[in-house]
């Protein structure tokens, strides 16, 4: 089977190094616009080969991963391709990528988001285990062809990913609440303190709480806002409930109610059950 991978980065270079190693696989081929990554991908043997855009469409199947935005516009070049060729875009929000999908391709589309990834980019970036027992949501996977259902459930589960279905709607919200929010906050963190702080008390003073809260806001800004406006009105609505909730802490505090931060805080600790 011949893999084709548009995007070269962390999600792409990891995945091309994870399935360079499936004994199903025969060739990883690979693509970038950025052609200084093609070469980091060649030297880190993250792919066999690179291809241009037109051999890459012949491949068996074609994983999309690029920023939303731009699976988005790829789609369209998509049209042409052999009914035979399953197309597996990676992106990190579903509906508004469906609702552009052609009608030509959504027998042989499959919507995966790999719930994997660090706070770098770059083909540099990409570590051989990214997928290794991470999940992986595919979304109306009902809509496609057996055939290609079941290619993109063999090759996930081959990465050792745990699969959950689930439509994109609701993928988008729950995506909104708990990946992209804690992105949001991290952000504004970061920004916050650099406003209020010189280099050397963020320096000096920044322990590993704050870095642990920080981590994120090293992420790629291209992938992020295209991420925040495809997901907008779920990031939205999911923004003003957390403002609630740290109102009700401002409360709290205004009022030195020890016993009901206590409490409050308490609550916060049984997400270590879950986790």
């Amino acid at each position: 089977m011949k893999i084709g991978i548009v995007g070269l980065g962390l999600i792409g270079g990891s995945l091309g190094i994870s399935l360079r190693e499936n004994k199903l696989i025969d060739l990883v081929c690979g693509y970038d616009i950025n052609k200084e990554y093609e070469q980091i991908a060649l030297e880190r043997k993250l792919v066999d080969k690179i291809v241009d855009f037109e051999a890459l469409k012949k491949c068996d199947i074609v994983f999309l991963a690029i920023p939303v935005n731009a699976i988005v516009k790829i789609l369209k070049e998509f049209k042409t391709i052999s009914k035979d060729c399953t197309v597996i875009e990676l992106g990190s929000t579903k509906e508004e990528i469906i609702k552009n999908l052609p009608q030509k391709l959504q027998k042989q589309f499959i919507a995966a988001h790999p719930m994997a990834g660090t706070e770098n980019s770059g083909p540099n970036a990409a570590i051989k285990d990214l997928y290794k027992n991470a999940v992986c949501v595919l979304c109306d996977i009902q809509n496609a062809d057996h055939i290609h259902q079941k290619r993109a459930i063999e090759i996930f589960s081959d990465l050792g990913m745990k699969l959950v279905f689930m439509d994109s709607i609701s993928h988008d919200h729950h995506a909104s609440i708990i990946s992209h929010l804690p992105h949001v906050i991290s952000f504004s963190l970061a920004n916050f303190v650099m406003k209020e702080e010189n280099k050397k008390n963020i320096a000096h003073l920044g322990g590993p709480s704050f870095k642990d809260m920080c981590r994120i806001a090293k992420s790629n800004p291209q992938m992020w806002s295209g991420i925040f406006q495809q997901n907008k009105q779920n990031l939205l609505n999911s923004i003003n409930l957390f403002q609630k909730e740290l109102q009700e802490c401002k409360k709290m505090i205004e009022k030195s109610d020890i016993s009901e931060l206590e409490n409050w805080i308490k609550d916060a600790n049984k997400l270590r059950e879950i986790l």
